[in-house]
């Protein structure tokens, strides 16, 4: 749990260091990239020990699906209501598609 938990924090940082500066495209594209890489580095302080202590428990593919998984949450979360965007249903079905590749990667074959 602790992974997860920690991955779902790192992915809140990416998301708005990759997105956040969307909502102020009048500010310097320089502004932007300083901050962002500011807090994608905090992103890392996160990310980083989520990986450590969730490998063994999980491979590293395992480890990956499970960060995309979540995301795929934090994004549509930030989307909605950050960027107040709509989600649409072919973005949903696209999602699930995705979701569903998670079985193939987690299933023992």
């Amino acid at each position: 749990m602790t992974t997860i938990i920690l991955l779902t924090i790192s992915n809140i940082f990416m998301t708005f260091a990759w997105y956040g500066h969307l909502k102020y495209r009048s500010s310097p594209l320089w502004l932007a990239i300083l901050v962002s890489w500011l807090i994608a580095s905090m992103e890392y302080c996160f990310q980083v020990p989520a990986n450590r202590i969730g490998y063994g428990e999980f491979s590293a593919a395992q480890l990956k699906t499970i960060q995309e998984v979540i995301t795929l949450v934090v994004f549509s979360v930030f989307s909605i209501f950050y960027l107040k965007e709509d989600l649409k249903w072919n973005v949903i079905v696209g999602f699930l598609f995705m979701v569903v590749a998670v079985f193939f990667v987690f299933k023992k074959w």
